[in-house]
């Protein structure tokens, strides 16, 4: 799968994903009154409200886009309605041939992270027979259980041929309260120290972080590029430069673009000289465009040419960074 997502970004020379974040508080007035005059304004109407939003940003974007991030937690809130709903959304965006990467963030152990895995990326064994649940083509994992929760999403990546982008280095505010501690570490190449011979040095725990996700990037590589890459950050551009040092064959899944602060010229730090590596992701600030000023004049009902519009602008914005890097 990671082939088919680097030759997607080579074709529409977009390197973006449009995250599928569906707050009700996004969905224009007349998507709502229409399925709420079906459905009740209930679980199932907010879950049809998501739908027929999402459809219609993916109907007119899906030709300039390689791939979509919907996160899971904005379609559990509506219970089993909105389940229904992220899986109506992957299948749809599947039908429109886009790479579906499942924001799923899921961090546990043993036969909990194997269910994880198979519910998300894998096959469910029923009787004589084995389904697909939600079947996404990659997922993203929280690291921070270590390698018991890793290798059982590992597993099933390998046996479908599909990915995962490990958490390394978030795009939010307090991210630094984790992953910026610095972790005293031996160096035996670094010369003579204090402390039985061994040198030591203070390094960020993001940068180990990175280190094991290249690491575990090895163990299932593409063509060009591991099926295991990272999510690192637009809002931390100099941290991103280091780890693409440490994961230059991983790609980097970059959030944080547009309505988090991160910019174009953010941005060139995550990809390789070939200009491929990295996928950045834009949420709100593409799905709900509409109600941002730049775009207000498409209005409520046209939503969906707003969204159009904002990933041009910002298919734009990256190219022109990519460029003067180049």
């Amino acid at each position: 799968m990671i082939n088919k997502l680097v030759s997607k970004i080579r074709k529409t020379q977009a390197p973006i994903v449009v995250g599928l974040d569906p707050m009700l508080k996004y969905v224009p007035e007349h998507i709502q009154k229409k399925s709420y005059a079906e459905y009740g304004e209930t679980l199932e109407g907010a879950g049809e409200a998501i739908f027929q939003f999402n459809k219609e940003i993916v109907d007119h974007v899906y030709d300039l886009i390689p791939a979509v991030k919907p996160q899971i937690a904005m379609y559990e809130q509506f219970g089993i309605p909105g389940l229904i709903a992220f899986k109506r959304t992957v299948d749809y965006c599947k039908e429109k041939d886009l790479v579906v990467i499942g924001d799923i963030k899921r961090g546990d152990i043993g036969s909990t992270s194997e269910a994880y895995a198979v519910g998300h990326l894998g096959k469910a064994r029923v009787g004589s027979h084995s389904f697909y649940g939600f079947d996404e083509d990659f997922v993203t994992v929280n690291p921070y259980l270590g390698s018991d929760n890793v290798k059982p999403f590992l597993k099933v990546c390998k046996e479908e041929n599909k990915g995962m982008f490990i958490l390394v280095k978030t795009s939010n505010p307090s991210s630094g309260e984790i992953q910026d501690r610095l972790v005293r570490t031996g160096n035996p190449a670094g010369g003579q120290g204090a402390e039985g011979g061994i040198s030591f040095e203070d390094r960020p725990l993001y940068e180990l972080v990175g280190e094991q996700v290249e690491a575990w990037s090895r163990e299932h590589m593409g063509e060009e590029y591991s099926y295991i890459g990272s999510v690192v950050g637009a809002t931390y551009p100099e941290m991103g430069k280091i780890l693409r040092d440490i994961m230059p064959k991983s790609y980097i899944l970059v959030p944080g673009y547009g309505a988090q602060g991160g910019k174009g010229a953010d941005l060139v730090h995550f990809f390789n000289e070939d200009g491929l590596g990295a996928i950045v992701n834009s949420s709100r600030g593409i799905i709900a465009a509409y109600q941002q000023e730049s775009y207000a004049a498409f209005g409520p009902e046209g939503f969906g040419e707003a969204s159009r519009a904002a990933v041009l602008d910002m298919k734009k914005d990256i190219g022109q960074a990519l460029e003067k890097k180049r």
